[in-house]
């Protein structure tokens, strides 16, 4: 690096006159470096003293940053600078110079002040910039000095001059000796300036400070913030991103990027915009605990591909300050600020009040929000107690969706009573016409519980949200009916009652509040469950008031176990049976004549049996009509015949858990045996005219009068049902085979129908009570029971003395038959032995043999003894 030339003898010592006059010069610049207050004056004044003595155009102060090994101007004496009008002049005042490069090197390198003529030294490699400027500007020469503090290089002093070869050593030692005081006015300057810039930051955070303490809303704080980065002189722009709910994206809060009245769609595209967090920037600012400063050129070509920084890029942004909002340990955004320089300190500051003052927005906001909500719920839940059909429900539901929340409602489906299947409750039939999707046809396909998507809703405690386009891409046959809406996310939540799940409801929203989600669900839950409820009660009403005399009936009709009067040996063999089989779930066959209680004994087994606690439900297939067995058996759907107006479920579902009394079951058609015959074995059926398979658990006992066996061989009755039936007989025995029972049974009625019709009945004369067991009873006990009641009605005296009993039936006449088989004396033998029997072994007087006989008694002791009958025969 050459340097320039010095005038006058190398090595001249300086006379005394010089020495007190460069003395002087020295006391004058110290004194005038003393009377400065501002930066501006002390190159404007040391220039103007240097001028007065010395050949010089112009000085400047440039300063040294260690940190990034760079220097650039401090100090400018602007207004006597010749070369102000150049072109590049006002360019140098922001720019930064390498120390890295030989010329400055070299002026580091000098032990005192250093001159260059500017033509020699301003082409060389690195040369910096402001040589050339100066030269064009008519500069020659350029001197300069060291500025030292605490031996370290703080800067330099740089004296310009028009002509070579001006500096003289008399200029050099004075500005060497004038340098340690310009280094210290420099320290000094700066020291100031840090003390004035940190009461101004402090000045400026507590004003900005009372300002964001009254902020309350969002655009109060934009307003604030843009004040606030007014005053910093920065004109640039901001945007003040928070962390959405979803804490996975972020959106703009407040922002204001300079844009003119003529971009408000890009105005409006900002306010609805979301961004991953894990953008590679967001990220990095969230994370990190200090500014942090970026290029958007930079980031782009290191691949971001973040839509902001190509808008950013398009707008002429270069540089911005990423700086993260948090309120203790918990990120609520960031800020981006356009800007060149960055103060840490203060937009820390800064950024801590925007936090405080974002947190209270947000916490403000989410108390607004919440009292909104519960608003809304307490309307909602208003509207929702009126209803009352399904109709009225769905109204409330679409007003409230769609009108209210934006959201669009697609389906509600319930779970069906077996708690597997699902049907359609409530649908908006729009969506599937946008969609080109036939409903029929949907919904006709079976959905359960465990289907894929209504499992996860089912097993989800606050519901499973799906985004649309994503569900698209998986193939989901559900998602080309949501995207008609036009909203991002389809809602899939369960309906509950309690713990109980009773089906789920579908919705499509961009977004929607949990506590919303939760109240309207709980609501709709409860106002299904009261419709479903009402529904049935409707039904049950209907099917009430059909078997209302059923019901009755049968109530009247309930014995205890302990009240089947007889205690016969025939009969304690059929409480035996009775005892036998009635823990069990087996199936029973009662068998038979007419009137021996068949159903007595059915309901006194039920009674003794585990299913005591509900009501046996019976069926008398002699009476019902052939084209309705069926239906009443096993029920029907709405729709099914003609008639059907409403479902009605049969005799079975009745029965559930229950007891199922088939009366009669020898009177039942072939056709519907075959139907019965399958409902006992694989314990379900389906209804008329339904598709549902629907379980039972009912324990079968059938009664008939008919030899059953006899039916089989003539092909009335199924073989293989009779043998599902005949699992465990129990054959009642007529009332004429337990004569010792008649009285306790004359007594029993006595007493019942006394108390019915309201007579007295004290005494039953022995006449009655043995009138009644010498008689043949072909309609055994139930002939007896109504004996015995229109007796009493006929009772005037409160004594019951007279019975009428029929003198020729049908019994008798079935013996005479059977008798035409023996002989004369055999058949007259066993006929008085059969009288002797029921008259209790009497021979003569009222109720005796030879009064039922018509002949005298005497005759009667003549014939027994003819015939060799003895008390052994009737006696046993």
């Amino acid at each position: 690096m050459k340097k320039a030339n010095l005038p006058g003898a190398e090595g001249a010592v300086p006379s005394k006159t010089a020495l007190e006059q460069e003395r002087k010069i020295l006391l004058d610049l110290g004194n005038d470096l003393t009377r400065v207050r501002d930066k501006n004056d002390l190159i404007a004044l040391f220039s103007k003293r240097l001028k007065s003595l010395y050949s010089i155009t112009h000085a400047i102060i440039a300063l040294i940053d260690h940190k990034d090994e760079t220097y650039g101007a401090f100090l400018y004496d602007i207004e006597n600078s010749p070369i102000k009008s150049h072109p590049g002049y006002k360019l140098l005042f922001g720019q930064r110079f390498t120390l890295n490069e030989p010329f400055i090197k070299s002026v580091l390198a000098a032990d005192g002040p250093i001159s260059f003529i500017l033509e020699e030294v301003m082409d060389q490699p690195q040369s910096p910039a402001f040589l050339r400027v100066n030269y064009e500007g008519g500069i020659r020469e350029i001197l300069m000095t060291k500025l030292l503090n605490a031996e370290k290089p703080i800067g330099f002093i740089n004296i310009y001059s028009d002509k070579a070869g001006r500096f003289t050593n008399e200029f050099r030692s004075i500005m060497n000796g004038i340098a340690p005081q310009l280094s210290s006015a420099v320290t000094n300057i700066i020291k100031n300036e840090e003390l004035r810039n940190k009461e101004k930051e402090k000045s400026f955070l507590l004003e900005f400070s009372s300002d964001i303490a009254t902020v309350r809303t969002k655009e109060e704080l934009a307003r604030s913030v843009r004040t606030a980065i007014n005053k910093l002189n920065q004109k640039s722009g901001y945007v003040i991103r928070r962390i959405n709910e979803d804490k996975t994206t972020m959106s703009p809060y407040v922002f204001d990027l300079g844009l003119k009245e003529h971009d408000q769609n890009i105005v409006n595209a900002l306010q609805k915009a979301s961004y991953p967090i894990n953008d590679g920037l967001q990220n990095r600012v969230l994370e990190s605990p200090i500014p942090l400063l970026f290029n958007v050129e930079r980031e782009i070509q290191r691949g971001l591909t973040a839509p902001y920084l190509l808008n950013w890029q398009a707008m002429g942004f270069k540089n911005f300050l990423g700086i993260r909002l948090r309120n203790g340990e918990t990120n609520l955004g960031l800020l981006f600020l356009d800007i060149e320089e960055i103060n840490v300190p203060l937009l820390q500051g800064i950024c801590s009040q925007i936090s405080i003052a974002l947190a209270n927005i947000m916490a403000n906001e989410q108390i607004s929000k919440k009292q909104e909500e519960q608003a809304f719920l307490l309307n909602f839940s208003n509207d929702i107690t009126q209803v009352r059909t399904k109709n009225d429900l769905q109204a409330a539901i679409v007003t409230v969706l769609d009108k209210t929340l934006h959201t669009k409602l697609a389906m509600i489906r319930v779970i069906d009573e077996d708690g597997f299947h699902m049907s359609p409750f409530m649908f908006d039939k729009t969506l599937f016409e946008k969609a080109k999707v036939d409903f029929e046809k949907m919904s006709a396909n079976v959905i359960t519980i465990e289907e894929k998507y209504t499992a996860q809703v089912l097993a989800s405690e606050e519901g499973v949200v799906f985004n649309i386009e994503e569900e698209l891409k998986s193939g989901n046959a559900y998602a080309q009916l949501w995207k008609t809406t036009g909203l991002r996310n389809s809602y899939g939540l369960p309906l509950r009652v309690g713990n109980k799940n009773i089906g789920t409801i579908w919705m499509q929203a961009d977004r929607l509040s949990p506590l919303i989600l939760r109240g309207i669900c709980a609501q709709i839950s409860i106002a299904i469950a009261n419709i479903l409820a009402n529904e049935k009660l409707l039904a049950y009403k209907k099917q009430l008031e059909v078997e209302n005399d059923y019901l009755k009936e049968q109530i009247k009709t309930i014995y205890n176990f302990s009240e089947i009067i007889g205690n016969a040996d025939t009969m304690q063999k059929v409480y035996r049976l009775m005892s036998l089989v009635a823990e069990s779930n087996t199936t029973v066959l009662v068998l038979g004549e007419t009137g021996t209680g068949k159903e007595l004994i059915a309901r006194a087994i039920h009674n003794a049996s585990p299913r005591r606690d509900k009501l046996m439900v019976k069926v008398n297939c002699a009476a019902l009509p052939a084209n309705l067995i069926e239906s009443e058996l096993f029920g029907h759907e709405r729709g099914a015949f003609t008639g059907a107006i409403d479902r009605r479920l049969g005799k079975f579902e009745l029965a559930n858990q229950s007891t199922l009394f088939l009366d009669e079951i020898g009177e039942l058609p072939l056709e519907a045996q075959s139907k019965l015959l399958r409902v006992i074995q694989e314990r379900e059926l389906e209804r008329l005219g339904g598709k549902q398979t629907i379980k039972v658990d009912v324990r079968l006992i059938a009664a008939t009068n008919r030899n059953l066996e006899e039916e089989v061989k003539a092909g009335r009755f199924r073989a293989d049902l009779y043998y599902r039936l005949n699992v465990f007989p129990i054959t009642l025995p007529p009332l004429r085979e337990r004569a010792d029972d008649i009285e306790p049974l004359i007594h029993f009625f006595v007493a019942r129908y006394s108390k019915n019709t309201g007579r007295r009945i004290k005494k039953v004369t022995p006449k009655v009570i043995q009138q009644l067991r010498s008689y043949v009873f072909p309609g055994n006990v139930r002939e007896l029971e109504h004996l015995i009641e229109r007796s009493v009605l006929l009772a005037t005296d409160g004594v019951l003395d007279e019975v009428y009993i029929p003198r020729e039936t049908n019994a008798e006449k079935h013996e005479q038959a059977y008798a035409l088989n023996r002989s004369l004396g055999q058949v007259e033998r066993d006929y008085i032995i059969d009288v002797l029997k029921r008259c209790a072994g009497k021979i003569s007087g009222s109720g005796g043999a030879a009064e039922i006989l018509d002949i005298p008694g005497n005759t009667l002791h003549s014939k027994m003894k003819k015939l060799g009958i003895t008390k052994a025969d009737y006696f046993s």
